[in-house]
């Protein structure tokens, strides 16, 4: 074989080579390339659901300075501890009373307004009525008839005594004398519960109209009358209250019964009023069950009700301190709120860079950094400025809590939308 057929022969070679090896890398490219692209996807996706759900953030000394941050340590408080209920303000029943008549009749009179205040035994309205004035009629009748039969009977005595009369005579005269008297005497009684005076009666001034008057002093209420309007014995003309009394019905439930005892505080907070919060003491406590919802009712005595404008049927919520407890406590302003779920900030620890690395970064040095944590809790009692949390997942006992300036941590978390 000649020296030019061996070159063309090895340039074939060469050639087909070459051919093979360009065939083969135009067929694995693609799927290799997909295959690293599927890879840095599903890494991308992966490293992204894990920094959602960690909620992580740093911030720089400088910022946590300039915002005013400040870290602490989750403390053991005695806390009072507390039971939940809720009930509406009422009255006692001596200092509610209904406004009646003691007879029947036409309202010719009404001397007050809803709201006013008025006193024990003072004139709320007038009242007309024609069997009252024979009542007056009757009773001057009576009295003055009286005044013979006592006569006949001094009569009558004498003759007996002098043995000139009969003794059936006697009898008769004085038995008629003790029935008038005794008709008198219960006609002036009940003139003087219409509020009429007997004396008056028996000097000729007939009353027209009978004054109805307040049982107790108090605030007047609903007024269920009008001028002219008939009326019978049976009939609430108006509603008079004595609010200085007023005091608290709670409904606790059976599970916490056992905790209650009397003497022991309540705080009241009125939802109708900003929240506005009153103290008060449990006085008494029902030994029965409400049919409805298988709760026993709670008396509480209000402290300086009077001060407070309360009105009966108001609704409230309290709570009742049984005691108090050393729990898990950290200061209110650590306590952010979020899609309706509460939560508190605490320091991730970092690793510590090998030393390989914290050489070669020697020479620049990183501006230091705090790693933040947002981790979900369950408040409890609040008081003194602390409030007694519960963590839903496994911490560290000496781990770091932002106790002033999370909402700024918060806000810089969502991207500055949240709202507090």
């Amino acid at each position: 074989m000649s020296f030019k057929n061996i070159i063309n022969k090895s340039n074939f070679l060469y050639s087909s080579l070459a051919l093979l090896l360009l065939f083969g890398a135009c067929k694995s490219s693609p799927k290799e390339e997909i295959k690293t692209t599927d890879k840095s996807v599903e890494e991308t996706k992966k490293s992204g659901k894990e920094e959602g759900s960690n909620k992580d953030i740093e911030l720089t000394d400088e910022q946590m300075k300039a915002v005013g941050i400040e870290l602490g340590k989750i403390e053991l408080k005695n806390l009072s501890s507390v039971v939940k209920a809720s009930g509406q303000l009422e009255v006692p029943p001596q200092n509610r009373a209904d406004v009646t008549s003691l007879i029947g009749g036409v309202i010719r009179k009404i001397n007050v307004l809803e709201g006013s205040h008025v006193n024990k035994g003072q004139i709320v309205a007038m009242i007309e009525n024609p069997e009252f004035i024979k009542l007056q009629q009757e009773y001057l009748s009576i009295l003055r008839g009286s005044t013979y039969t006592a006569q006949e009977f001094s009569r009558q005595k004498e003759l007996k005594e002098a043995d000139a009369g009969t003794g059936k005579i006697y009898q008769q005269a004085e038995s008629n004398l003790i029935v008038e008297k005794a008709r008198l005497k219960g006609l002036a009684t009940q003139l003087k519960q219409f509020g009429i005076s007997p004396e008056s009666v028996s000097k000729g001034n007939i009353v027209t109209q009978l004054p109805v008057r307040s049982p107790i002093s108090g605030g007047v209420g609903h007024i269920k009358i009008n001028i002219g309007a008939y009326v019978d014995a049976t009939s609430s003309l108006m509603e008079v209250i004595d609010n200085s009394q007023i005091h608290c019905d709670l409904q606790v439930f059976e599970k916490d019964l056992f905790k209650v005892k009397i003497g022991q505080e309540v705080n009241f907070i009125l939802t109708n009023q900003g929240n506005r919060q009153i103290t008060g003491r449990i006085y008494s406590i029902n030994k029965s069950f409400e049919s409805e919802n298988k709760a026993v009712v709670v008396h509480a005595v209000i402290n300086d009700s009077g001060r407070n404008q309360l009105i009966p049927g108001m609704y409230v919520s309290a709570l009742i301190k049984v005691g108090s407890e050393q729990v898990l406590a950290v200061p209110v302003d650590a306590i952010v709120k979020s899609e309706s779920k509460e939560y508190i900030f605490i320091v991730e620890e970092k690793e510590e860079p090998k030393k390989d690395d914290a050489t070669k970064n020697k020479a620049q040095p990183e501006e230091s950094k705090t790693s933040f944590r947002m981790i979900e809790v369950i408040t409890g009692v609040s008081e003194l400025g602390y409030v007694q949390i519960t963590t839903l997942e496994k911490i560290p006992d000496d781990v770091k809590v932002v106790t002033k300036g999370a909402f700024y941590i918060l806000s810089k978390l969502k991207g500055g939308a949240e709202e507090e």
